[in-house]
């Protein structure tokens, strides 16, 4: 972890690509991407040049319009059939006024609500309504639906609520957009460094209007000529000019974007900011050096970027603890029976132990074992291990058929109840491949950030079975770290879904 200044990381920029790239990684998502597709997170809001106290009116009708509209729907519905004045109303406005708080708000920020797409915009709102639907259907079930309401009374509210919230909420974006987004709450801005950080950020200004941000140019003390700067990007001059233009020019925004190895020059440029009211933001460009979790943070008031770390930590670790716990201890007690057979079933048609265990590398390059029935009439646990190919005199025929759907895995499950594994994450490698690869592949060993898992995003992107060639484990481990980049219990969630389907391919288990 490096040390920055305290100016400069409070205001740093986060932005969100969908479907996943974070800015708070301060990377910005390739520009390549169509952007009638992209929808992008801003932290912190828009910060309007004029007119601060409409956009604070906008941001908070943004927040409550949903729950707002859902509850006014119910109450009209229950006002036709006469059952507003029941005790189940009651209840069930308590109810709907709890899920429509905590499972419509949009996980964006209201300001990227603002220029999201509206296709964007209101798919997200149909998504989260389907939710609560379901959330209410559960708790029907639970405590038993109120007799007060008609099948086709809720059907009309379940549908008439997204058919008047999506045109509320797409009217209300386009009211502030005209009163908000006008020219004459432009906000002047320039940056400081000339690279694909800075370029990226001017062309996203360019693109969304609505973001009220108008860039002047671009210093650095690099010639147009070595930068080969396009006719879009304005050179305003080196930085020695920058406070006098400032001044002269009435900027209110500045963009710092010098790489982490120009530290210094960073602090004497502020230092020489110091009596201008522009704001400042830092954008380091912590990812030259291919680091997969860039971050800023704060430990005991010191402002810091973490280059390398897990992203499991806090209540996210915790939350994924317990999926891996609750999931793989209720698939273990209902597959028991079928575990013993193909135990007993092992034992029967070859020589050795049922249960083959193996030295992998799990959490932080620490060795473990972990578990699999045993496929082969080998059990090597030492140096290179040839992995298994099509027609291995190796595997015996029971162990064949078990290899072909990955039901050799299963036993992997204790491992994930005992912490050794995670349900999903990078696959474990025997130690002899992780020592030899770990030399070939820039970045391999960072995997093993995060505890590995029994499937990954790896093994449903095509990495499935043994890798022959380079390339092949190249693909795997650039999947991994996808997967370390991108992680939420959602695309966990979508992984172990996805992994079902893809074991009935059978085309590259052996």
């Amino acid at each position: 972890m490096s040390a920055v200044p305290d100016s400069a990381v409070r205001s740093t920029v986060k932005l969100t690509g969908a479907p996943q790239p974070r800015l708070s990684q301060v990377k910005l998502p390739d520009t390549s991407v169509p952007q009638q597709i992209a929808a992008y997170d801003i932290t912190p809001p828009l910060l309007f040049k004029r007119q601060s106290a409409l956009a604070a009116i906008y941001f908070s009708l943004r927040a409550t319009a949903p729950a707002a509209v859902s509850i006014l729907t119910l109450y009209v519905l229950a006002e036709l059939t006469g059952t507003a004045s029941t005790n189940s109303f009651d209840a069930v406005t308590i109810i709907v006024t709890i899920l429509s708080i905590t499972l419509l708000q949009s996980p964006r920020t209201p300001a990227a609500e603002l220029i999201a797409p509206r296709m964007v915009v209101s798919r997200g709102l149909l998504i989260r309504w389907s939710v609560l639907l379901l959330a209410l259907l559960a708790i029907g079930l639970i405590i038993g639906y109120p007799r007060a309401y008609s099948t086709p009374a809720i059907l009309i509210w379940a549908v008439a609520t997204p058919a008047l919230l999506i045109p509320s909420m797409l009217l209300l974006d386009e009211i502030a957009r005209r009163v908000l987004c006008r020219p004459s709450n432009g906000r002047k801005a320039v940056f400081v460094g000339y690279n694909n950080t800075s370029q990226q950020l001017a062309q996203r200004f360019s693109q969304h209007a609505e973001l009220c941000m108008r860039v002047q140019g671009f210093f650095d003390d690099r010639s147009a000529q070595r930068l080969e700067a396009t006719d879009g990007h304005k050179l305003l001059g080196p930085l020695s000019q920058l406070p006098e233009y400032i001044k002269k020019n009435d900027i209110d925004v500045i963009f710092i974007s010098l790489p982490l190895r120009h530290i210094r020059r960073v602090q004497d440029l502020l230092d020489k900011l110091g009596d201008t009211t522009a704001s400042l933001y830092y954008l380091p460009d912590v990812l030259v050096s291919d680091q997969f979790q860039a971050r800023t943070g704060e430990i005991l008031g010191v402002p810091v970027i973490a280059m390398r770390e897990s992203p499991f930590y806090g209540y996210r670790g915790a939350a994924k603890r317990l999926m891996d716990l609750c999931i793989a201890s209720t698939v273990l007690i209902a597959i028991a029976p079928f575990l013993l057979a193909i135990a007993a079933a092992i034992k029967l048609t070859s020589k050795g132990p049922v249960l083959f265990r193996q030295r992998r590398y799990g959490l932080d390059g620490r060795e473990i074992v972990i578990y699999k029935f045993r496929t082969m009439t080998v059990t090597e646990d030492t140096g290179w291990l040839d992995q298994a190919s099509r027609d291995d005199e190796r595997v015996t025929a029971l162990g064949r058929f078990l290899r072909r759907g990955s039901i050799d895995e299963l036993p992997q499950l204790i491992n994930v109840i005992q912490g050794r594994m995670s349900l999903v994450g990078p696959r474990p490698h025997a130690v002899g491949h992780n020592e030899e690869y770990r030399r070939l592949i820039k970045g391999y060993m960072v995997r093993h950030k995060v505890p590995p898992g029994i499937t990954g995003l790896a093994q449903i992107s095509g990495f499935r079975g043994p890798t022959p060639r380079l390339q092949d484990m190249q693909g795997r481990v650039h999947c991994d770290l996808e997967y370390l980049r991108n992680w939420s219990l959602w695309l966990d969630l979508k992984i172990l879904v996805l992994t079902v389907p893809k074991l009935f391919k059978t085309d590259k288990a052996y």
